[in-house]
């Protein structure tokens, strides 16, 4: 069934397939042997750009093997070099000499060997059980799973780091599998997630690297949105192997530490009320009657100390402060009815409202601002 969503942000593809290829190979693996040609099918690809975040991505299913790494058997001399060269500086600059460290999708253990040998406390998890039983008589520590739910628990988590290499584009949920991967991962993890260049496949009119292993084709943007929408920060994001990669290196998101607004809050609401328990009961004002000044009132617990808020907005007039109740009045209500005390809460605005009350009204109103630094007294 062809799929016409995008599989990382779920909006719709732009209406037109980017590329129709017809007879495609039906796969990258599992070639037929001579007595199964008259079963091969080529396949249709559709190649087609979601409209929202802009990744390019093929409408067909994954093939039947999308769990299983499979990689070749040996690599080239130079691609050894450079992947230990790359987990070397890798453990160098993110202090994993001795870390564990989890490839998902780790096939036979190619990488796997490379890590231990860099210093790393290497794992893996593999869905393939033939590789999963070599790489355990290998003396590798590799567990048989894949990851398909965000609340999977992956054996020997959680890890100080990961390693996605080029996996992650075969995979049809790959916000599950990432999502799942950082509630395996230590708060200081960092990852290494390497795909296939679209943004080189583009400037090279390389038009023969589509086949239905792929279903995702990650630019660098298109990659950077996809990691950072499922938990992660970018740290680099570069092009590696002749170009032909994209790696990026992320950490894990942390959760955003607010407590010290709290800290803010109570000295705000004690300035404010060591300010206003100066005056008489009922005797102080506060102009400002925007989201802010409403927070404050609300926040410092004032409400019931404070006669009326003033407001230059004729649509707030005659209304109340929500949640306090205060009544909202008009400024020509400081001549009518003064107070003894005005607190301003006008952001941007309070210098200029505070120049106006000392112009215009009483030269004995007192007068504090509320800076963003605190409570300023004025006079």
């Amino acid at each position: 069934m062809k799929n016409m969503k995008c599989r990382v942000c779920g909006t719709g593809f732009f209406p037109e397939p980017l590329l129709k290829y017809k007879k495609m190979p039906k796969a990258a693996q599992n070639m037929p042997s001579a007595d199964e040609l008259d079963q091969d099918k080529g396949v249709d690809l559709e190649v087609y750009q979601c409209a929202g975040c802009g990744l390019v991505q093929l409408s067909n299913e994954p093939v039947d093997y999308y769990k299983d790494v499979i990689r070749a058997s040996a690599f080239s001399a130079e691609m050894e070099q450079f992947r230990k060269d790359q987990f070397r500086d890798l453990v160098k600059e993110y202090q994993l000499d001795g870390k564990k460290v989890l490839e998902a999708g780790c096939g036979r253990g190619e990488y796997l060997a490379l890590m231990a040998e860099q210093g790393m406390d290497a794992y893996g998890i593999e869905n393939l059980k033939n590789s999963v039983d070599y790489c355990t008589e290998s003396g590798m520590k590799v567990a048989e799973g894949y990851v398909d739910a965000e609340d999977y628990e992956i054996e020997n988590g959680p890890f100080d780091a990961f390693f996605i290499g080029n996996f992650f584009e075969h995979l049809p949920d790959p916000c599950t599998a990432l999502r799942g991967i950082c509630n395996n991962l230590t708060d200081d993890a960092i990852g290494l997630i390497e795909v296939p260049n679209f943004d080189m496949i583009i400037r090279e009119n390389l038009f023969s690297e589509f086949i239905s292993d792929h279903l995702f084709y990650f630019t660098q943007e298109t990659l950077k949105t996809t990691l950072e929408a499922n938990g992660f920060e970018i740290v680099e994001c570069k092009e590696i192997w002749h170009k032909y990669i994209i790696s990026a290196v992320i950490r894990k998101r942390k959760r955003t530490d607010l407590s010290v607004f709290y800290v803010y809050q109570d000295k705000i609401k004690t300035e404010l009320e060591a300010f206003i328990n100066q005056f008489s009961d009922k005797e102080v004002a506060v102009w400002g009657a925007g989201h802010q000044a409403l927070a404050v009132v609300a926040l410092a617990e004032i409400g019931d100390k404070v006669k009326y808020v003033l407001d230059s907005a004729p649509f707030k007039q005659g209304k109340f402060t929500p949640a306090t109740h205060i009544p909202i009045v008009a400024p020509s209500t400081l001549n009518t009815d003064p107070v003894e005390a005005v607190v301003v809460m006008a952001a941007a605005y309070s210098d200029e409202v505070a120049d106006i009350i000392k112009n215009d009204y009483s030269a004995d109103i007192k007068l504090a601002v509320l800076r963003d630094y605190g409570l300023e007294i004025i006079g």
